[in-house]
């Protein structure tokens, strides 16, 4: 994963590239995708397909191709996985991750899981560097889920301590969102894509 790991199909002049959705157990990964998947149904190819694990209900991962129109003339199509949430299940993790040109991390934002987004963080470091790459030199986006559980009087961190707890040295765009809301879930999607996309084209020489 040091090199871009876009396939190339030079019949359909396409490139696939992959973007996974990572993150503590029950933290919102899998609602983020199913929000993506109702919302870009137009652009979706295909129905979504999930892999079910017994004793975790986020451990499957989701597949949505999604068209972003060309860059060099070649059709540009997203895959789009969450990996599950339970630290059991790291090698499903890991191989999930395998091949991901983009990262979004989704952060609980309730009190409670704070040491779960600390964890799951510094295990996507270990993964990542399993692969020979470093969390720091990946295009990754933080996203604050579940912002609108305050308006139920759930305890939430304040933003500015989870920028201190997750993004004090990675330094990565961040948004809060509600995945349950579909609030953000779409510009998350975006700003990722842009950095992934942008990423892709400099390790291909295609400019910025």
């Amino acid at each position: 994963m040091n090199k871009v790991m876009v396939v190339f199909d030079s019949h359909k002049n396409e490139i696939t590239c992959k973007i996974v959705y990572y993150g503590p157990g029950r933290g919102g990964k899998t609602t983020n995708l199913e929000h993506i998947f109702r919302t870009f149904k137009k652009q979706v190819s295909g129905d979504m397909a999930a892999i079910n694990t017994k004793g975790d209900r986020t451990l499957f991962f989701d597949f949505l191709p999604m068209e972003l129109g060309k860059i060099k003339g070649c059709t540009i199509r997203v895959q789009l996985f969450t990996v599950p949430g339970q630290v059991q299940y790291n090698s499903t993790r890991k191989l999930v991750l395998r091949g991901a040109d983009g990262i979004v991390f989704v952060a609980d934002s309730m009190e409670v899981r704070r040491e779960k987004n600390f964890e799951s963080l510094n295990n996507l470091s270990d993964n990542l560097k399993e692969y020979s790459v470093s969390i720091f030199k990946f295009p990754i986006v933080l996203q604050y889920n579940k912002r609108d559980l305050d308006d139920q009087g759930i305890p939430l961190m304040p933003v500015k301590l989870m920028e201190q707890d997750l993004n004090r040295k990675l330094k990565v765009p961040s948004l809060t969102a509600s995945a349950i809301s579909g609030d953000n879930v779409r510009n998350t999607l975006q700003t990722s894509l842009g950095m992934t996309l942008k990423n892709i084209k400099r390790k291909l020489n295609w400019g910025a």
